[in-house]
């Protein structure tokens, strides 16, 4: 095995972490007869070789020595290696990828495509693979031919032809992905694979297959799913768990425990420290502990991202889903549930009344689930009111969360009824203030409840008065000030000026600031303080105190020199918090136009969108400006918000202008301005639908009615 693997100058080549002239190691490693030796060299494999998807000229080496293993019947877990040569050579880059590559991407694309070649030369091995002995390579290969293999319509009979043969219910519904995914990469199959799908997915298969046929078809080919669909789903659902039942709640107990178990033993064990790729292993084993169909969760994600803005299918679907007998199909609906409500505006009461109704539940982590979801989702949690107080009454003893590291949170559902605004939450926040620590969160779910919280605010003072100043990872004080700021309670300034002369940490100083900003002329006060911070401070917490100067006693003599200078800096954040300051002080800031007008050529996309909204606020909006603002809301989703408050202040959405019918567009989209693939904000949701609610004030206000 190997030959000619000395031959290769491996320490000439580089890896993500150095010198490549590991890698022979890490191959041998891969056909080790020790499995904790095979996960070691895989981890490395990934870690390094192909670090974060990164092809390099080593990786490229490695091609045909992975070839050499997957071809070994004798080499134990081949499965990981097609799928790892299936990374390495399924990497694509469109024509828009292309384009914007500079001059150090260039090798990199480069290298891509010989990967892409290379693997693709030598794709004919997986074929022999869809009748191999081991599971995980019958597994592993459908989706490798389909993404590698040069003959469309070859794969495609080929997985056909195995479907029947094969006795594996899990590698059945890799046949069916892959031919999906043939699908959606090959025109020349497309309709061919749409008509099998749609076959197996009416024909008298079992609930499995027939549930991975339509999730492939609602990818490749939605116009011909049925038209009852969510009701056919659902049927499924029930035939599933009917073919596959449920383990009781003490049985899944015992699984999740032992297999949590076996991942503690495992990272304990041995001399080597624990690999990503075991940690992984370990979370899915846990994850999947105790369910009949594991797999079962993965095909209604792929069928609800296929659905995409079909939000009303979408919700009836989640609407059985959270009624499912099966308490995992109920954490895995809760989980869809966020994934639809942060990127697609809807109708969700039904979905929230039925998320509440959960918070019963016996298992904590399908509560935290719940309870974590409606905190986020805010204002959208108001059907959940009262199941969310009746939870909140009776977990006094979980009202705090005590995480690794000693960090405090509020209890979800306790946080989730606060960001209602609903004014139960008060007595069990008052309680929170009582204790020992301070939960990171309290700022937020004071936030939520607005003036109804006003009669935290002697506790309030009292904590800050005697809350530690340093930079331990224990802050007591930035959610105290946070809180304070949400309820603008200038009878606080004794207190936040403590923290504003005696802490050495930035970061509080600049909320000590930002909480004498809300209090307005009520923190008159700290006048002397602030001017002080602002002769002998540096650019950055010069501008914050500036702003608060004006905030607290609107000096614009004082504070207009400040934030014109802070416009020349070097620090994009800091010139674009001086914009900020300057568009606050509106058209007594004229005389720093010149400046701000030469900000609308920087380089960075946010420097021009602060200094665009600046000159809208000081002299309205020009043909000039709104190109600017047009770019940015086109480019940097998340600067929207900014921009239609900014419209909506100044009325300049007159109707039929080119701000109108940006507001107008975004006003009928039905996804978020702020959704993305395999990420999100806790606060992504609550941005969405101020945003919503700004475009329909601006609109108005300028006169754009309808």
């Amino acid at each position: 095995m190997f030959a000619g693997i000395d031959e290769v100058d491996w320490a000439s080549m580089d890896h993500a972490y150095g010198p490549a002239d590991d890698v022979p190691a890490l191959l041998a490693g891969l056909a080790s007869a020790d499995p904790a030796q095979r996960e070691r060299a895989l981890d490395g494999m990934y870690g390094a070789v192909h670090h974060q998807g990164d092809v390099y000229a080593c990786t490229l080496a490695c091609i045909p020595f992975l070839f050499e293993l997957v071809a070994d019947p004798s080499v134990a877990e081949r499965g990981s290696i097609v799928e790892l040569l299936t990374s390495i050579g399924g990497i694509e880059l469109d024509e828009d990828d292309e384009e914007e590559l500079d001059e150090d991407e260039i090798e990199g694309a480069a290298n891509y495509a010989m990967a892409a070649a290379a693997v693709c030369a030598g794709a004919e091995v997986f074929v022999g693979l869809l009748a191999d002995a081991d599971r995980g390579v019958r597994l592993a290969a459908p989706l490798a031919l389909a993404t590698l293999h040069a003959d469309p319509p070859r794969v495609l009979a080929l997985l056909r032809k195995r479907l029947p043969a094969e006795p594996d219910e899990e590698v059945r519904l890799a046949l069916v992905e892959a031919a999906g995914r043939l699908a959606l990469r090959h025109d020349t199959v497309a309709d061919t694979a749409a008509h099998w799908l749609s076959r197996l997915a009416m024909q008298e298969y079992a609930p499995g297959l027939r549930l991975a046929a339509l999730a492939q078809l609602a990818r490749c080919a939605p116009g011909a799913l049925p038209v009852d669909l969510v009701p056919r789903v659902a049927d499924l659902l029930r035939a599933l768990r009917a073919a596959h039942p449920p383990s009781g709640p003490a049985a899944r107990a015992a699984a999740k425990a032992a297999a949590e178990s076996a991942a503690e033993a495992a990272s304990r064990d041995g001399a080597h420290a624990p690999t990503l790729i075991g940690q992984l292993r370990a979370l899915q084993a846990a994850e999947e502990a105790g369910r009949s169909a594991p797999w079962a969760a993965d095909l209604l994600r792929t069928l609800h991202g296929a659905l995409g803005d079909r939000v009303e299918d979408r919700v009836a679907l989640l609407a059985d889903q959270l009624c499912s007998p099966d308490e995992a199909q109920r954490l895995d609906a809760v989980r869809m549930s966020g994934g639809l409500i942060r990127a697609w505006r809807g109708s969700y009461d039904e979905v929230v009344r039925l998320l509440g109704g959960l918070l019963t539940e016996p298992d904590l982590r399908l509560r935290d689930a719940v309870g974590g979801l409606l905190s986020e989702v805010q204002g959208l949690a108001a059907p959940a009111a009262d199941a969310l107080a009746a939870r909140v009454a009776v977990t006094e003893e979980t009202w705090v969360r005590t995480w690794e590291y000693g960090q405090l949170s509020l209890d979800p559902a306790l946080r989730a009824l606060a960001n209602i605004g609903d004014p139960r939450a008060l007595p069990a926040l008052g309680d929170v203030l009582g204790r020992p620590g301070v939960p990171w969160d309290l700022g937020h779910a004071v936030g939520g409840l607005g003036r109804a919280a006003s009669p935290l605010t002697g506790a309030l003072r009292r904590r800050l008065a005697r809350a530690p100043l340093d930079k331990s990872p224990d802050d007591e004080a930035a959610p105290l000030l946070a809180a304070l700021a949400s309820l603008r309670a200038d009878e606080a300034t004794p207190e936040v000026l403590r923290v504003l002369r005696e802490s050495s940490a930035s970061h509080l100083r600049l909320s000590a600031l930002r909480a004498l900003g809300s209090f307005g002329p009520g923190a008159r006060g700290a006048v002397g303080d602030l001017e002080a911070l602002i002769r002998r401070s540096e650019a950055g917490e010069a501008v914050a105190a500036a702003d608060t100067l004006y905030s607290v006693s609107g000096d614009v003599d004082t504070v207009l020199p400040v934030l014109i200078e802070a416009l020349t800096a070097q620090d994009p954040p800091g010139v674009r918090a001086a914009s900020r300051g300057l568009g606050r002080l509106g058209a007594r800031a004229a005389v720093a136009g010149p400046r701000l007008r030469a900000l609308l050529d920087h380089d960075e996309i946010r420097v021009r969108v602060d200094a665009a909204l600046a000159l809208c606020e000081i002299a309205g909006l020009s043909a000039q400006v709104w190109p600017v603002l047009l770019d940015g809301w086109t480019v940097q989703p998340y600067v929207r918000v900014r921009v239609a408050d900014t419209l909506a202040r100044t009325g300049a959405a007159a109707a039929g202008s080119g701000a109108a019918r940006a507001l107008r567009t975004e006003l009928s989209s039905v996804r978020r301005h702020n959704a993305r693939d395999g990420g999100f904000g806790t606060s992504d949701i609550t941005a969405d639908e101020r945003l919503l609610t700004l475009c329909r004030q601006a609109l108005l206000g300028g006169g754009g009615r309808g």
